[in-house]
C-alpha cells in the first residue's frame, strides 16, 4: 500500500490527461466521465529532467516523431534547446528501426550514455528491459548484452568501462572493451533474488534497485532476498481463454513468514566469487531497508529495521571484512519511518538525517562516528522531503509544512543550523526538482482546483521563466463555472482540530439543502485535504458538485503533516480514529444550515475503501450510502510490512485486528454500500471483497458489487470511464 509519510523526491509530473469540457453551451459546461478521461485537454508539463555537470543545462527525452526519441539539452538561462542525441540514428545492428529511449544514465565525463528501452513490467512497474551504450563522439550504439533474457537496473561503472546489471535474479558485469560478460552470483532463482527485490520490499519499503557500484568500481554491494519461506498467493485470470489461468505471487500476509535479507559484497574480477556477507546481526526477521556506500570504497551504511519497525539501527560496515557496528539508533513507541533523506556532507565526514524524536520530523546533522552534531530544524511542523545539500556544502534544501499542513514549500537552512529561509512564497503546493550541483530548481506549483504551473527558478527563489503555464486547462476549468474548494478547520467533541475542505455546487444557494458526499483515505501519514491539484478524482468531485452535491474531505487523526502524535494516534487500533473522526466530520457538516443531514455519503479507494466500510459499520454512523473501492476487509489479509508497522501481528494484537475488521463487523453495516474491486489486484487482493461479501450475506445485509475482471489495484486498462460512470449513477440513485 505504501503511501509513505515522507515520499522520496520525484521529478515533474508526467503528461496527464485532464479531459475537461470545452467552453460553450450548457451541455459543454457539464463534466462527464467521458470528458474526464477522453483527452479533450492535457496538462502541460516538462518531462522528467536531469541536470548536466556544468549546472547550466538540463536534459529531457523528446518525442519528435512516431517511434523516435531524442535527448534534448536546454540552456537554463536562455531556454535554448539543443539536440544532444538524434533518436533516428539509434538503430541497432541488424534492426530496421531505432530504439526508443525510456531512461538514460550519463558517464561521469558525459561522453557515454547508458540507454534503457523495450521495458516490461515486474509487479506493477516496468523495471526490466534492454540496455545499450551510446558513444556520443563516435555515434556508436552497442548492446550491453546479446545473451537471452531481460536486464534490470543496469549501471555504468564509475570509469564507464563496464556495465553491471541483473538478469534472472543474478548479478552480471559486461566489459565494454571486450564484450565479455561475467556472472557474479550463481544462485539466482524464483526464490533467491540477487540485486533486486521481492514484491513486499518493493511495495512497502520503496526499493527496487538492489545493488551499488563502489566509488572506485572494484566492488559491488547487493541485497540477496530469500523468499522461499513466503507462501504464494494465487488468483485467476479467466477472460482470455477457454480455461482459466492461475497466477501466483509470493506475498507475506500479516503475521506470516517473511522474506529474509542479506547484504553481500563481491569483487569485480575474472569470474564468480563467493560474496562477503555483511554481519547485520543474528535476527533473521529484520528488514535491511537501505544500503549505500559511505563516501568510501571500503565502507557501507546500512539501515536495519526490526520486524516491529520501532527500532532503526544505522550500521557502518567494512566491505573488506564484513564487520559492522551500530553508529546510532532511532526508536519510537509506535514505529520509525524509513526514507531516503540520509546524505553525506563535508566529504563524508558528516551526514544528514531526519527523525521524529522531538515529536515532529526534523533535520539533524550527524558526525561520522554516530554522534549528533546539531539539530538543523525545529518547530511544530514536519520536514516532508529532503532534496539534499548544495555542491558547496553550505545549504540543505527541503520541503516542509511550516506554513500549514495542507501546503508544501521549499526551504533551506545552513549546515551550521542558522539562517533557515522559506524559498517559495505562493500559498499552495510546490513540487521541486532540484539538482544540488546547479543554482536552479524547477517548481511544479499548484493549488486546490488550479492546475500546476511549471517554472524555472534560481535557488534564491527568483523565477527565471515559465516552462508550462497550463493556461488553456485553467481557462477551461474556469469556463465550467465551478467553485474552488473552501478550506476549514473544526474541533471534535474530544478537542481535536481537524482540517478539511468543501466543494460547493455551482450556483450554490445557502437557503437550499444539499446532499453531501465525503471523500476519505485516512491511512497513516496520508492527506487528502491538500492545497494542490487533485487530478481526475477532483474532476469527478466537481462533476458531482455540478449535479447538486456538496463534496467534503477531512483528514482524520492518523494522517500526516501534523507531527508524530497526531499521525500515530491510531497505533494498534486501525479503524478507530478513522471512523470516529469521519463521523464527527459528518456531524459538523450536518450542522451547516445548507446541508440535508438525511443524505450523507462517503467513499474511498484502497485504505479509503477500508475507512468507508469500517465507518459505515460504526454504531454512530450517519451515512446513508457509501462506496468502497478495493478495500482492505481484514488486516490479516494484507501484507506484513505495511500492516505490522501499525498493528503488529495478529498473534500479538488479536483485539485490534478484530475491532478493525469490516469482515468481522459486517452485521453492523448501516446504509447502502457499493463494493468495487479488480479481480487481478496484486496489492489488496480481490479476496478481501469476496470475504466481505460473504460476511455481509451471512449477516443478511443487502449491498451492491461491481468487479473488474483481471484489473489491478488502480482498475486501469480502459475501465476508468465505466467505473466513474457506474459510481456516478449509483450516487444519483442512492444518495
Amino acid at each position: 500500500m505504501q503511501h509513505r509519510t515522507r515520499p522520496a523526491a520525484t521529478g515533474l509530473l508526467a503528461l496527464t490527461l485532464l479531459a475537461l469540457a470545452a467552453p460553450g453551451g450548457a451541455q459543454q459546461r457539464q463534466l462527464t466521465p467521458e470528458r474526464m478521461f477522453g483527452g479533450d485537454f492535457r496538462l502541460e508539463s516538462l518531462p522528467e529532467v536531469q541536470w548536466m555537470a556544468d549546472g547550466q543545462r538540463y536534459v529531457y527525452i523528446d518525442y519528435p516523431a512516431e517511434g523516435v526519441t531524442n535527448l534534448v539539452a536546454v540552456d537554463a538561462q536562455t531556454g535554448r534547446p539543443t539536440v544532444l542525441v538524434d533518436g533516428a540514428r539509434l538503430v541497432p545492428a541488424g534492426a530496421g528501426k531505432p530504439i526508443e529511449i525510456e531512461g538514460y544514465q550519463w558517464s561521469a565525463d558525459e561522453r557515454k550514455l547508458l540507454l534503457y528501452t523495450e521495458s516490461q513490467p515486474v509487479w506493477r512497474q516496468n523495471t526490466k528491459g534492454r540496455y545499450y551504450v551510446y558513444d556520443l563522439a563516435g555515434g556508436r550504439l552497442t548492446p550491453v548484452s546479446t545473451a537471452p533474457g531481460w536486464q534490470q537496473f543496469a549501471k555504468l561503472s564509475p570509469d564507464a568501462g563496464k556495465v553491471g546489471f541483473v538478469r534472472d535474479n543474478d548479478l552480471w558485469v559486461a566489459d565494454l572493451a571486450t564484450g565479455r560478460e561475467t556472472r557474479l552470483t550463481t544462485d539466482g532463482s524464483e526464490t533467491i533474488i540477487n540485486g533486486t527485490f521481492d514484491w513486499v520490499y518493493e511495495e512497502e519499503l520503496g526499493v527496487q534497485d538492489g545493488w551499488r557500484w563502489s566509488p572506485d568500481g572494484t566492488r559491488i554491494a547487493f541485497w540477496r532476498i530469500d523468499q522461499s519461506g513466503v507462501r504464494a498467493f494465487p488468483w485467476i485470470t479467466d477472460t482470455d481463454s477457454a480455461y482459466a489461468r492461475v497466477i501466483t505471487l509470493r506475498y507475506p500476509k500479516a503475521g506470516a513468514t517473511n522474506p529474509t535479507a542479506k547484504i553481500g559484497v563481491v569483487e569485480v574480477g575474472a569470474g564468480p566469487a563467493q560474496p562477503r556477507w555483511i554481519d547485520t546481526g543474528s535476527d533473521p526477521s529484520v528488514y535491511l531497508a537501505r544500503m549505500e556506500w559511505a563516501e568510501s570504497p571500503t565502507e557501507l551504511v546500512i539501515q536495519r529495521l526490526n520486524r516491529h519497525q520501532n527500532r532503526l539501527d544505522v550500521l557502518l560496515a567494512d566491505a573488506r571484512t564484513g564487520a559492522a557496528r551500530v553508529l546510532f539508533t532511532d526508536t519510537d513507541p509506535a514505529w520509525v519511518e524509513v526514507d531516503d533523506d540520509m546524505a553525506f556532507v563535508g566529504g563524508g565526514r558528516q551526514m544528514l538525517w531526519t527523525s521524529e524524536r522531538d515529536g515532529y520530523n526534523h533535520l539533524y546533522l550527524y558526525n561520522r562516528d554516530g554522534s549528533v552534531a546539531r539539530q538543523l530544524t525545529r518547530g511544530p511542523w514536519d520536514v516532508t522531503t529532503v532534496y539534499g545539500p548544495d555542491a558547496r556544502g553550505e545549504w540543505v534544501y527541503f520541503a516542509a509544512t511550516e506554513e500549514h499542513p495542507s501546503q508544501r514549500h521549499l526551504y533551506r537552512v545552513r549546515l551550521d543550523g542558522r539562517g533557515m529561509e522559506q524559498v517559495t512564497k505562493e500559498p499552495g503546493t510546490h513540487n521541486i526538482t532540484l539538482s544540488p550541483a546547479t543554482p536552479y530548481y524547477i517548481d511544479a506549483y499548484s493549488r486546490a482546483g488550479v492546475p500546476p504551473v511549471t517554472s524555472l527558478h534560481r535557488t534564491s527563489g527568483e523565477r527565471v521563466r515559465v516552462l508550462a503555464d497550463n493556461a488553456r486547462a485553467k481557462g477551461n476549468l474556469e469556463a465550467l463555472g465551478v467553485n474552488l474548494p473552501e478550506f476549514f478547520t473544526f474541533e471534535t467533541s474530544d478537542g481535536a482540530d481537524l482540517n478539511g475542505y468543501m466543494i460547493k455546487p455551482a450556483g450554490f444557494d445557502a437557503s437550499k439543502k444539499y446532499p453531501v458526499l465525503m471523500y476519505v483515505y485516512g491511512g497513516p501519514g496520508s492527506q487528502t485535504a491538500l492545497d494542490s491539484w487533485g487530478g481526475s478524482r477532483y474532476l469527478w468531485h466537481q462533476l458531482l458538485a455540478q449535479r447538486g452535491y456538496l463534496v467534503v474531505t477531512v483528514d482524520n487523526r492518523g494522517t500526516g503533516g501534523r507531527g508524530s502524535a497526531f499521525k500515530k494516534a491510531g497505533y494498534l487500533k486501525l479503524g478507530e480514529f478513522e471512523a470516529k473522526d469521519q463521523i464527527e466530520a459528518a456531524r459538523w457538516v450536518s450542522r451547516q444550515p445548507y446541508v440535508d443531514a438525511s443524505r450523507l455519503g462517503i467513499w474511498g479507494w484502497s485504505y479509503g475503501g477500508y475507512t468507508t466500510a469500517i465507518t459505515m459499520m460504526n454504531e454512530a454512523s450517519p451515512f446513508k450510502a457509501g462506496i468502497a473501492v478495493a478495500p482492505v476487509a481484514d488486516w490479516g489479509l494484507y501484507d506484513s510490512i505495511y500492516t505490522e508497522r501499525f498493528m503488529r501481528t495478529p498473534q500479538e494484537n488479536p483485539e485490534g485486528y478484530a475491532k478493525g475488521s469490516p469482515v468481522r463487523n459486517a452485521a453492523r453495516l448501516k446504509g447502502d454500500l457499493l463494493i468495487v474491486h479488480g479481480t487481478g489486484d496484486d496489492n489488496v487482493h480481490f479476496q478481501n471483497s469476496v470475504q466481505l461479501a460473504d460476511a455481509l450475506q451471512a449477516a443478511g445485509k443487502q449491498f451492491d458489487f461491481m468487479l473488474y475482471p483481471n484489473r489491478n489495484h488502480s482498475i486501469a486498462g480502459g475501465r476508468s470511464v465505466h467505473l466513474f460512470t457506474h459510481m456516478t449513477n449509483w450516487i444519483l440513485e442512492n444518495l
